[in-house]
């Protein structure tokens, strides 16, 4: 019935690979967006949040609320800005270091599992096509 239908396809899809994730991630005691940021953290150590925001597509005060469990659990600090008085930057602390290279394997084993189930090429052409069309359909600020 749904089949021509983007938002349908879309969002059937969306909840199986959020399943998928969850369940990756769970071993960690994260949820895959905290996962994320996390690993953007511990990738550029001292990125402020309007950076994070910007590097991970999500709105500021998503970002805030993320840094905030984070913090809360001590796997990221924030810290004054060195250029901004009004800035904070985040780092990890070696409570968040030491999940770096477990978090880089589990994006490893996903990417791996769904290069497999895909097919290289499909899976190499899906991501290309979705980045187009996010980039496409994406509002304008």
């Amino acid at each position: 019935m749904f089949t021509r239908c983007i938002y349908f396809n879309l969002n059937t899809l969306t909840r199986n690979i959020k399943k998928l994730w969850d369940e990756a991630f769970k071993r960690h005691g994260l949820s895959p967006a905290h996962g994320y940021l996390l690993r953007a953290v511990l990738s550029s150590p001292g990125m402020s949040q309007k950076e994070l925001a910007d590097e991970l597509l999500l709105d500021p005060s998503t970002i805030t609320r993320f840094i905030d469990a984070l913090s809360a659990r001590r796997l990221v600090e924030r810290r004054p800005s060195k250029d901004n008085a009004r800035e904070s930057t985040v780092v990890p602390t070696a409570r968040g270091k030491a999940l770096q290279k477990e978090l880089e394997q589990t994006g490893y084993e996903l990417y791996k599992s769904m290069r497999k189930t895909l097919g290289a090429r499909r899976f190499d052409n899906f991501v290309k096509e979705l980045k187009a069309v996010r980039e496409l359909i994406s509002p304008q600020d």
